[in-house]
């Protein structure tokens, strides 16, 4: 399925009559989904446009807010460690409404990450969390890994 991103070619076979890619971030086979097509597409996205070191990248992390668990899609980390971007994937038909917001800003109550990224694969939309004033600022586009680090050092 075509998205509103660059064409990356991928490893993708079928198992049991299904189909799966492989994801060179995790290092192993998984089913493709249309949600997991856009999951791949972004971090390659990611990696190849805005210059996110691959090793910084996580794919399906786990994370536990208010005894609950939850797994989100994409997470950026810092050289030292630290979370700085949170992207929540959808399938293409989905639409990006304020619940998919939401969802993200449920998630950075535990990360604590100055970017949320929400993406269906053809349209994508980042906003900037300021910590002081608890309030979120759209960007024209999504920024690359530079220009996070250096906000990241000044905030």
């Amino acid at each position: 399925m075509d998205l509103n991103l660059p064409s990356y070619s991928f490893r993708i076979r079928e198992q049991t009559g299904k189909k799966q890619i492989f994801d060179g971030f995790r290092r192993k086979w998984i089913i493709l989904t249309p949600e997991e097509w856009v999951r791949q597409n972004f971090a390659r996205y990611l990696t190849e446009i805005k210059h996110f070191p691959s090793t910084l990248v996580a794919l399906e992390r786990s994370l536990r807010i208010n005894q609950q668990d939850f797994r989100t899609d994409i997470v950026l980390f810092s050289k030292s460690g630290n979370p700085l971007v949170v992207v929540e994937c959808k399938a293409p038909e989905v639409k990006i409404t304020q619940q998919v917001f939401d969802q993200i800003a449920r998630y950075n109550l535990g990360l604590r990450v100055s970017y949320l990224i929400v993406t269906n694969g053809l349209a994508h939309y980042c906003c900037r969390f300021n910590q002081d004033q608890q309030n979120y600022t759209f960007l024209a586009e999504i920024p690359d890994y530079n220009e996070i680090m250096v906000n990241a050092i000044h905030h």
